[in-house]
């Protein structure tokens, strides 16, 4: 095998003649290689049957895995055997062999060899001497495999890419972890495992071959590629991860973003921010922050970093890292909120002064929306479901507060939805948040964006209104973000095409 970063597929069919046929199409997707998990057959390969499964990989690498039950496998028949199978394997042709690091030295077959061990409780209390037990070993490639709770865990698998001596395999399993499988080529790891698809994964948290090669750029990272993610809970299905990798694409620009899931809570937020800023090398330049951690960025950066609106608003939405570890805030949501509504309306921002407006919702979503409008003299209207909570918000920056029912005999000029009325996959999916669309109401903006035509929006639409959709706030709130990180004119119609593509797939 060639030193790079490889891109393996692990393939866990159930018989030898769909295994067979899984190597094909792996290796047609994309993958370098494959790993053959001979454990998930329901019954023993023969001779015959390695021979065929090595010899449909016409000459790209394969790793022959029979994963034992007490490293997460499903082998549970005779050790001795076990072993047996893996030194056929490795007489047979099999580029590497994987042993568990558990198998006495004595009793490890011979032939090229990957070394690993496997922790699904978390993190060893000795991780360093683990790693360097095994760098001493004669294995020619290390691989440690750990839960991860946190995307701090991830940077200390990618410590040990760098700690050990020889070729290594370091990643954090499940979602949390993502970082240490998506970012494995820029930091130099021996490979990376990926599953054929959704569903196929051989382990918590792998990725598919078409999501490494396509959303993450696979063949375009290096080591020089600059870090960027998205701090939330959750963010498995967050498009920022798609929107910003397409925008590096369209610019040449050389970049990674990747989604990083923190758990809710300051304490959460605080120790991962530490830990990556403790790791310079990591290159990490700039964050996109989501729920429940906009408040916590805004607290972590210091108000000494953020714009003016930002402090108001109480919260940011990104951070830029520059290269002696200062950071900086911003808040790129009012803005993209402010300027989606003016340009549908075709005025400037002073041109929201003395109009009214209703906003819908005085959760995290309106809060920046009302600081916005509010600032540019926008006589704003709170409607919520809980009268106190619009009654602090409006208090804060100088509006009018009423309970949500009222919202329907609004005397506004624009409505704008903050609520998630109306959001795919919510209990409100379908139903508008308003009964009515009052006479006064010319123009309807709907924050959502996933549906890009909302009850709200079709209900406008219908008696028409002018309608502004949510999608356009999304593009331009992370636009903005690729301006601050890159100091680049963002590819906007690449940015909305793939959130376009995104939604319309099933």
């Amino acid at each position: 095998m060639s030193p790079h970063t490889h891109l393996l597929c692990s393939l866990t069919s159930r018989d030898v003649a769909s295994m067979r046929e899984a190597v094909a199409r792996a290796l047609a997707d994309g993958a370098d290689g494959v790993e053959l998990r001979l454990d998930a057959l329901s019954a023993p390969p023969s001779d015959e049957d390695i021979r065929i499964l090595i010899g449909a990989a016409a000459g790209a690498p394969v790793v022959v895995t029979c994963r034992p039950v007490r490293e997460g496998g499903e082998y549970a028949g005779d050790e001795q055997a076990r072993l047996e199978l893996l030194q056929r394997a490795a007489k047979l042709g099999a580029s590497f062999i994987d042993v568990e690091h558990d198998v006495p030295a004595e009793d490890r077959p011979e032939g090229p060899k990957i070394l690993s061990h496997h922790d699904f409780d978390g993190i060893p209390d000795k991780l360093g001497e683990l790693a360097a037990g095994m760098d001493a070993s004669d294995a020619q490639v290390n691989k440690i495999a750990l839960m991860a709770s946190g995307p701090a865990d991830a940077l200390r698998a990618l410590d040990l890419l760098r700690a050990c001596g020889k070729r290594t395999i370091a990643l954090a399993m499940g979602e949390p972890g993502a970082l240490s499988r998506i970012a494995a080529k820029k930091f130099g790891a021996f490979c990376t495992y990926s599953a054929s698809a959704a569903g196929a994964e051989a382990a918590p948290g792998q990725l598919t071959v078409a999501e490494l090669r396509g959303t993450y750029r696979w063949d375009a990272v290096g080591a020089d590629t600059r870090l960027f993610g998205v701090i939330g809970c959750p963010v498995a299905h967050s498009m920022s991860p798609a929107i910003h990798n397409a925008a590096f694409d369209a610019t040449g620009f050389d970049g990674l973003y990747v989604p990083l899931r923190v758990e809710p809570g300051r304490d959460n937020f605080r120790r991962f921010m530490d830990a990556l800023l403790a790791r310079p090398w990591t290159d990490c330049r700039g964050l996109s922050v989501t729920i429940p951690h906009k408040e916590h960025a805004l607290e972590y950066v210091g108000e000494a970093g953020c714009d003016e609106l930002s402090r108001r608003i109480g919260a940011i939405n990104t951070i830029t890292i520059d290269s002696d570890g200062v950071l900086r805030g911003d808040n790129t949501d009012y803005a993209a909120a402010v300027d989606t509504l003016c340009s549908a309306m075709e005025i400037r921002r002073e041109g929201l002064s003395g109009r009214k407006i209703a906003v819908l919702g005085a959760g995290g979503a309106s809060r920046a929306l009302v600081a916005a409008v509010a600032h540019y003299g926008a006589e704003v209207t709170i409607y919520n479901r809980t009268l106190e909570r619009a009654e602090k918000l409006a208090e804060e920056f100088g509006c009018s507060a009423a309970p949500i029912d009222a919202a329907d005999d609004t005397d506004a000029e624009v409505v704008v939805n903050c609520t998630p009325i109306g959001m795919h996959s919510h209990k409100s999916a379908g139903r508008s948040p308003l009964g009515k669309l009052p006479p006064t109401v010319r123009v309807v903006f709907d924050t959502i964006y996933n549906p890009p035509r909302t009850p709200l929006l079709i209900q406008a639409r219908d008696a028409g209104r002018l309608c502004v959709s949510g999608l356009d706030m999304f593009v331009n709130q992370a636009a903005e973000q690729f301006r601050i990180w890159t100091g680049l004119p963002a590819p906007r119609d690449a940015m909305r095409q793939v959130v376009v593509r995104r939604l319309q797939s099933p």
